[in-house]
């Protein structure tokens, strides 16, 4: 199979992973195509193809007579989808795009329209994978599992090509903060690795947050409203002076780039206890432990005008930013710059609003910045994928392994 059979397949698979889950990996269904997965590396002939408790999926594919020397080389990818939106029943449809909206879903009037998604018009010309409009695609990253999987089943049956060994490396529950909990860093093998687990084609990623996640949890004192006065503290209220004291201008809808946030990603509660569930986020490692500091210090302040104990925080640091470990080995993007050029890709670094496995592998000792897959609006059902971006980062992965023969 090429890039897109491959892609047209893996995503009618509901591996969607589940963030409330105690399990791993966290929703069984991922395994279903673990199996699957798992049983194609061993057709293909690599060797030590299997799936392991977790879900995770590993298989390497040997050096060629005379690259035994090469240090190996990984290639990572994620089976899960994202639990933002529906992954269930994916219909995937091939369109090609000559410009204006296209129409995903007749019947229900869903629309992708031009005017809102503006990356549309860079495909003008182009096939174009869609949704129907009621799930997303899956590009996210089964297209990073197809490229990966297309590569190595060229260079198996092309063994003239030189190259080292080359190590697959498949994981679950990515998509909830959790893919590299279980990976068998020193089974895997590799020295240095990839994931391909980007978004627009040309994208090269070694820059991502530092993250922690912080629940700042409100303790009232609920008494009947006809007799509150001077007894009542309302936690509801608490919490919305807590949410105030935050900086509205550093909040998702207002950064870009190298800047940071605070993010309310949930509240719940009554005026008894409510409980406020932050992510933060910056680049900066300073800025980062500074952002913590700041949570910490608006809890005090309230605890000093409403009481001791009425505000508790609880952080939790989720992944840091994998530049410190990738810049000791700047060669590795240096190859996939050249790798990239030589199929005629610009490639663009960009740092990354979010984080990847590779970003904790890389302080697990496997170095591993992050590759495009060429998909686009990840997370939604507005979803889409060329397929040239498909079949192009199949070229680039194969150049990205090929190595010069020891002489």
């Amino acid at each position: 199979m090429n890039a897109v059979e491959r892609f047209l397949k893996y995503v009618t698979y509901d591996t969607q992973s589940d963030e409330h889950s105690t399990t791993f990996p966290s929703s069984a269904k991922q395994k279903i195509l673990g199996e699957a997965l798992a049983a194609e590396l061993s057709q293909m002939g690599l060797q030590g193809a299997h799936m392991d408790q977790y879900g995770y999926v590993y298989g390497w594919l040997p050096a060629t007579p005379g690259c035994e020397g090469v240090p190996c080389m990984g290639l990572i990818a994620h089976m899960d989808t994202s639990p933002s939106a529906p992954g269930a029943n994916v219909k995937p449809r091939l369109v090609r795009y000559e410009g204006g909206d296209i129409v995903l879903n007749a019947e229900r009037g869903i629309v992708m329209k031009a005017a809102d998604f503006e990356s549309l018009a860079k495909y003008r010309g182009q096939d174009l994978i869609v949704t129907d409009g009621t799930t997303l695609l899956g590009a996210d990253d089964k297209a990073g599992v197809a490229e990966i999987f297309t590569a190595v089943e060229y260079l198996a049956s092309h063994p003239e090509i030189p190259h080292g060994r080359i190590a697959v490396g498949i994981t679950p529950d990515e998509e909830v903060g959790q893919g590299a909990d279980h990976f068998d860093v020193e089974g895997f093998g590799a020295a240095v690795a990839y994931t391909v687990d980007g978004g627009e084609l040309g994208e090269i990623e070694y820059e991502n947050f530092n993250a922690a996640a912080a629940a700042v949890t409100i303790h009232g004192v609920n008494i009947h409203p006809g007799s509150a006065k001077n007894k009542m503290k309302n936690a509801l209220l608490i919490a919305h002076d807590y949410v105030g004291l935050m900086p509205p201008a550093e909040t998702p809808a207002h950064t870009e780039g190298y800047e940071g946030f605070y993010h309310l990603s949930e509240l719940a509660g009554d005026e008894t206890k409510t409980v406020l569930q932050y992510i933060i986020r910056d680049h900066d490692r300073a800025k980062f432990e500074a952002r913590k500091t700041f949570l910490l210090r608006a809890a005090d302040y309230l605890n000093q005008r409403y009481g001791a104990g009425t505000v508790e925080v609880a952080l939790k640091d989720q992944y840091y930013n994998m530049r410190e470990q990738i810049e000791p080995h700047m060669y590795l993007i240096l190859k996939a710059r050249a790798a990239m050029e030589a199929v005629g890709i610009t490639p663009m670094e960009v740092p990354i609003r979010g984080g990847t496995d590779g970003a904790r592998l890389s302080y697990m000792g496997l170095p591993c910045p992050n590759l495009c897959t060429g998909g686009v609006n990840f997370h939604s059902v507005h979803e889409y994928i060329p397929t040239a971006a498909l079949e192009r980062m199949t070229q680039v992965l194969i150049r990205l392994v090929t190595a010069e023969p020891k002489r």
